[in-house]
């Protein structure tokens, strides 16, 4: 090696020392941009903002690469500039493509980045909450964004035409649109479900149209995961959500108490005390809510019983929660019942004879006895 280097003439080659000027330059650039940016990322962690940690953590890389590639390109032309070589025709083309792509690196993973955080725990506790979906759909509709506009880009570069591109585009649109309509009409069903938001990711969902019924788990372009109460995924495609009627029980403010009891017909003089006391346990009841519909009324005759109803609605939407109230309302009607001492009504049938009948029914057997 060291022969080597006493028989190498730099004044046959100038520009070796260029060349050795600007990789060492580059080393050194690329060496204080990755102890400045991670100076950076330990000053704005100590920080609540957002959008500082997320451009820190996005432009690393991108930023290491533009380095890289903007100087690994520039000593290039060195050396082509020196040596005649053809590579210097293709060069420029080379950086314009590469700095559109580490420009469109750098936009995702701000994307991912901001929308990263958004959806994490930390900024879930702020005084700021976001829509899950919401979040994810625009994260989306971004990245799609910047993909396309960057494809235009390269394509521009490399000396196509856009407005052809565009024209060809409008044409197979159309055919496109005709071949693939159940996959555009999915995407538009998703678009619709992100823009309306009948639900959201974590939602209780139903419809009364389909048999459809569970947890949002997830809303994409073509199809929604619904996770049924019995654990099994349910796929839906999202062009069904605009033919169907969808129930969010999530978003309820109240749940319905509505039960029918009933009473012995013997125990008819104390149902209005039955009724009074029934109506005042649920308005001195703590989980009951006294700003919504409160009715105890007798109803109905029925066949075998004197049916009063309950019509009533807990503070609570917790399912479980919610049963627990309805039980304990139950069970405390019972007990009103019982202490005034009337009870409740079961499937009974009365037969009714006529007195003469049974007389001479019973005249017949004395004689039958006697004979």
């Amino acid at each position: 090696m060291a022969n080597w280097f006493e028989g190498l003439n730099f004044s046959q080659y100038p520009w070796l020392w260029e060349v050795f000027i600007a990789v060492l330059a580059l080393l050194t650039a690329s060496l204080l941009a990755g102890r400045l940016l991670s100076r950076l990322e330990q000053r704005v962690a100590r920080t609540h903002n957002l959008w500082d940690d997320a451009l820190i953590g996005a432009a690393r890389r991108p930023l290491i690469g533009f380095l890289w590639i903007f100087g690994g390109s520039h000593i290039l032309g060195l050396v082509a500039s020196s040596t005649e070589s053809e590579i210097f025709s293709v060069l420029q083309t080379f950086r314009s493509l590469a700095v559109v792509l580490v420009l469109s690196w750098f936009l995702v993973k701000l994307v991912r980045e901001v929308e990263g955080r958004l959806l994490s725990e930390e900024y879930k506790s702020s005084d700021e909450p976001l829509d899950r979906t919401t979040v994810m759909a625009i994260g989306k509709l971004v990245r799609t964004a910047v993909i396309i506009v960057s494809g235009l880009m390269v394509l521009q570069n490399l000396g196509y035409s856009i407005s052809g591109v565009l024209a060809f585009g409008g044409i197979g649109g159309i055919a496109v649109g005709f071949a693939a309509k159940d996959l555009l009409a999915n995407f538009f069903g998703g678009l619709m479900v992100y823009l309306d938001r009948p639900f959201s990711v974590g939602d209780w969902v139903r419809s009364p149209d389909k048999d459809i019924e569970g947890t949002v788990e997830n809303i994409g372009w073509r199809q929604t995961r619904i996770r049924t109460f019995d654990q099994r995924p349910l796929y839906v495609p999202n062009a069904t959500f605009t033919q169907i009627s969808v129930e969010n029980p999530s978003r309820m403010l109240n749940r319905r108490i509505y039960e029918t009891i009933g009473v012995r017909y013997e125990d008819a003089h104390l149902l209005p005390e039955i009724i009074q006391r029934v109506k005042a346990m649920l308005e001195d009841h703590s989980e009951i809510d006294l700003g919504k519909t409160l009715i105890v009324n007798f109803n109905k005759f029925n066949a075998s019983s004197l049916d009063f109803f309950i019509y009533t609605f807990t503070k609570t939407t917790q399912w479980v929660k919610y049963h627990e109230i309805k039980q304990d309302v139950l069970l405390k009607v019972l007990n009103i019942i019982h202490e005034v001492g009337a009870d409740v009504a079961f499937p009974t049938s009365t037969v009714k004879l006529d007195p003469i009948s049974i007389e001479h029914m019973s005249g017949q057997n004395k004689d039958g006895n006697n004979e």
